[in-house]
């Protein structure tokens, strides 16, 4: 056999990989699995056909990532319809991206040899041992586990080195040469002695004075600003999962009936154990079994003739494996008994012969050791039941009698709780979720009359709790009366009168400073600046640094002045007294080179990805 992978991947060997679970490993790998199929499609790329099995596929990758990066707010995410089909439609514009890549790849003639998708499979950590070696058993288990297909996890390797090449391609001549990048480099780390002294915005405002004129024409002219947003009371039922789970009784008579419908889940069906030897030849594998018939140590044979490297290194083992996943060349072989061969299997790249090593028969776990299991499981189900019982229950009573919540309330067992006034940005706790808030200020609970006098439906919320909401009131949005307002109004003028006298003073007090003045001005304002801090522009600028990296570098001994504000409006005069340039090592410009490498290769295949789509034949099909 070949010595490469894709020989390998069409051999029993990795024919054994295809069960459970999809594994999620190079996103721009995605277009090896990407065919032309019939019947309803997700879209066509210039003739391609993208199925919509292949979108659900990306799709559940993406909310299976979403989800471990936002946590508990997933679960609000996915109650939102537009979210979701927003969702959905990324996913199909990943993949409608990946196919233009694909394609364009093609044309330009670029490829990945088997050799190179082979050498990069092995560099893999998860199929490395702690020493950083490949391990082949390891490499298998994993694809196992994963079900994966190991023609499509090849193709999604090569696609990646493919997409690698086009990056490579792109950039050409445009990267910037090492000189330019060690420049900023040495910018970017360059580090500034400063020292400072602030004029704050609360002692200036603190000895403003207003009148009541001022106040008055401020309110006039900005009443907007004291406008009273619309408040509600509402009333609602609240039904809980939780507390069914708390009534659920569970018999011995439920769980052994569980047990016996589900037996499956307890059964570990009977597994084998093969080896295998696998020649090019007919007369090669003729001549082996005549070896092996006559008691020559198969291990050994396997290691040494075997053109299957990956099980050669393993003396020929496969490892163990139920009917349902053995490949069908196995299952040819009829072997029933331990160390029996088999006779020569033709395979479609050589020719086989299989041992049965070992044979573990079906075992059953008994129902006692899983009744604590199956008890915890029943109960859920149970009140997953009478969860969903009792909301149907409760709607139609809220439905029959729409005029209140009193129907509701029978049905539901217990009372409505009815909250104080509230407007969207103050929402109650115990119903601070964005279905109910939707239902109460967009549905058709209020209407411009007011509340519409309306039960709502039910409205699901993270799949364990359910609400029933009735508005009982509405305050319209309003503007706050004058008399009502002073006291914010006096606070906005007096600031705002005290941001233009520190704006003055700072400016006056820079002027100084540019004169040689600074000492006696600053000793006038009751200011000092403060000890040299030395300043970065990493790791993240801000309104001084700003100022101070815009500063000419000092002359003459004499220090550079600047004027800026930091995030609470104070006033911040700045005196730059020296400019240490940026030292960079040999092992950080090789960083340096790689993150402007990279950031210029995205920034070029995003430009190509936009072009390619714009003169794309891209059909979008049905993707709901």
């Amino acid at each position: 056999m070949m010595d490469n992978l894709r020989t390998a991947a069409n051999g029993p060997v990795l024919k054994i990989v295809l069960a459970l679970i999809i594994l999620t490993f190079l996103v721009t790998g995605v277009t090896g699995y990407l065919s032309s199929e019939g019947g309803n499609y997700a879209a066509k790329v210039n003739g391609q056909t993208i199925s919509r099995a292949q979108l659900e596929q990306v799709f559940q990758q993406e909310k299976i990532s979403l989800q471990e990066r936002l946590g508990d707010q997933f679960s609000t995410l996915l109650s939102n319809e537009q979210q979701v089909r927003l969702l959905k439609r990324q996913s199909l514009d990943s993949i409608i991206n990946a196919v233009l890549l694909e394609q364009y790849a093609n044309k330009l003639g670029l490829s990945a040899s088997d050799e190179q998708v082979k050498a990069e499979i092995r560099k893999q950590p998860y199929f490395q041992t702690e020493d950083g070696k490949f391990d082949n058993n390891k490499y298998l288990e994993t694809l196992t586990r994963a079900g994966l297909n190991p023609d499509a996890y090849a193709e999604q390797v090569r696609q990646e080195l493919i997409t690698r090449q086009l990056r490579a391609t792109l950039l050409g001549s445009e990267i910037a040469l090492p000189t330019e990048i060690k420049q900023r480099a040495e910018l970017s780390l360059q580090e500034r002695m400063v020292r400072l002294a602030t004029l704050e915005l609360k002692s200036v405002e603190a000895k403003q004075t207003v009148t009541e004129q001022e106040l008055k024409n401020y309110y006039d002219m900005n009443s907007k600003r004291f406008t009273v947003p619309e408040k509600v009371k509402v009333s609602y039922i609240k039904m809980d999962a939780a507390d069914e789970l708390k009534s659920v009784t569970v018999t011995d008579a439920d769980i052994e009936k569980y047990y016996k419908n589900n037996l499956s889940k307890y059964t570990q069906p009977e597994r084998k154990k093969y080896s295998l030897i696998q020649l090019a030849s007919e007369a090669d594998a003729k001549s082996i079994l005549d070896e092996l018939k006559k008691g020559a140590d198969f291990s050994k044979l396997a290691a040494e003739k075997s053109t299957d490297k990956y099980s050669a290194q393993q003396g020929g083992d496969l490892g163990w494996m139920e009917d349902s996943s053995s490949p069908d060349e196995i299952k040819s072989a009829h072997l029933t008994e331990k160390e029996q061969l088999s006779d020569i299997i033709k395979l479609s790249n050589g020719y086989a012969i299989f041992r049965l090593d070992d044979i573990k028969p079906q075992v059953v776990k008994p129902l006692a050791d899983e009744r604590t299991t199956i008890e915890k499981t029943v109960k859920q189900e149970k009140a997953i039941d009478a969860f969903y019982a009792l909301q149907r229950k409760v709607s139609e009573a809220a439905a029959n009698d729409n005029e209140s919540l009193a129907a509701a309330e029978q049905a539901a067992g217990y009372k409505a709780v009815t909250t104080d006034w509230f407007d969207r940005d103050h929402i109650p706790a115990d119903i601070n979720f964005s279905q109910v808030v939707q239902a109460i200020f967009f549905g058709n609970l209020m209407d411009d009359k007011g509340a519409s006098g309306t039960n709502s439906d039910v409205i699901s919320v993270d799949g364990d709790r359910a609400f029933i909401i009735r508005v009982d009131d509405v305050k319209p949005e309003s503007i706050l009366p004058f008399e009502e307002a002073k006291t914010q109004v006096t606070e906005l003028v007096k600031r705002q009168k005290a941001e233009k006298q520190l704006q003055a003073d700072g400016e006056n007090l820079l002027t100084a400073l540019k004169e040689g003045k600074g000492e006696q001005a600053l000793k006038a304002a009751g200011l000092q600046f403060g000890e040299p801090t030395p300043m970065t522009r990493m790791p993240q600028a801000n309104p001084i640094t700003d100022v101070v990296f815009t500063l000419p570098h000092p002359k003459d001994g004499k220090p550079a002045y600047g004027l800026a504000h930091d995030g609470l409006g104070n006033a911040v005069l700045v005196q730059l007294d020296k400019v240490v340039p940026g030292s960079v090592s040999e092992e950080q410009l090789k960083q340096y080179m790689m993150v402007e490498q990279y950031q210029m290769g995205n920034a070029m295949l995003e430009s190509l990805v936009a072009n390619l789509r714009d003169n794309a034949e891209i059909k979008i099909g049905q993707i709901e």
